[in-house]
């Protein structure tokens, strides 16, 4: 039996506001969930999990929302793959499969590489600042 929670218990729940929810699921991030008699929104466990796993990419790999749902849209690639792997008995299909799977899992790879370079350049110019703040301040010293 599925347990049904309204806007705000999931916005409670995931540290999100209402208005961001909702803009999540207009933009395609979020599948939209069934609605009430009363036309609510009434979201599950795999909304919740979904959300976490939203927060999570933006919040540690610093995604702006078209890199998740770049992030997103290759992780339904790569589950739908999954299961058409799981779902086909022929050797060389499953081979198919395979390599489709590791081709995203790839292309997952790049987009999170691609984000630690930018920091790490970002990391480089701040350690630049602080040497020539250390430099400058060396220098007022000796004066």
């Amino acid at each position: 039996m599925n347990i049904f929670y309204k806007i705000e218990d999931v916005a409670r729940m995931v540290g999100l506001t209402k208005r961001t929810l909702r803009y999540y699921e207009e933009i395609g991030l979020l599948t939209p969930p069934e609605r009430s008699e009363g036309g609510f929104r009434l979201y599950t466990d795999a909304h919740v999990e979904r959300l976490k796993k939203l927060i999570n990419a933006r919040d540690v790999l610093g995604f702006s929302l078209q890199e998740l749902q770049q992030y997103v849209s290759m992780s339904e690639e790569f589950i739908n793959q999954r299961d058409e792997f799981k779902q086909t008995e022929d050797r060389e299909l499953r081979l198919q499969k395979i390599n489709e799977l590791e081709q995203t899992v790839n292309k997952q790879l790049e987009l999170i590489d691609l984000k630690l370079e930018k920091m790490k350049n970002m990391r480089s110019e701040i350690h630049l600042l602080k040497d020539r703040i250390t430099e400058a301040k060396s220098k007022y010293k000796q004066e």
